[in-house]
């Protein structure tokens, strides 16, 4: 059996999964808060985290191993240039979700599920969800331009 189209056809799944969750999500995100309506709002951050758990989280395992596998298999030096290139802007985004916005996704969630019942939206949550779609703009802007490296094995 050939692996290779196999786990070619993961990876790809992979990226949709990955790419497509962080572009809705945030569309979501910015429409949701743009509402400042708090329901809505907190009903939006918890979704955020679930579908982050399901299909990013998901997106980011399928794109480790079946890239990890792919490369291997299909004879490529893990020190090609495009697959340097590509891994480190992947590792990027990934420093860049861990230091900052899983931190200030959990503070959003905490805190819209109290102003979820008490209605009122403090100032800090502005503030930290300001730095989480900035954080998030580049953590979605890095991917992209993982994936051109990728398909014009640039670098």
């Amino acid at each position: 059996m050939d692996w290779y189209p196999i786990l070619k056809t993961v990876h790809v799944v992979g990226v949709i999964l990955f790419v497509g969750n962080i572009t809705v999500t945030g569309m979501w995100k910015a429409m949701a808060d743009r509402t400042r309506d708090p329901h809505i709002i907190a009903f939006a951050q918890r979704l955020v985290t679930l579908t982050d758990w399901v299909f990013t989280l998901g997106g980011i395992v399928l794109l480790a191993i079946s890239g990890a596998l792919t490369a291997q298999i299909g004879g490529y030096a893990m020190t090609a240039p495009w697959l340097i290139w590509g891994t480190a802007l992947f590792a990027l985004t990934g420093v860049i979700w861990i230091a900052v916005l899983v931190p200030a996704q959990m503070a959003l969630g905490r805190m819209a599920r109290e102003f979820a019942v008490s209605g009122a939206i403090p100032d800090r949550y502005w503030r930290i969800e300001r730095r989480w779609m900035v954080f998030g703009i580049v953590a979605t802007i890095l991917p992209i331009a993982t994936v051109a490296v990728m398909v014009f094995k640039a670098g």
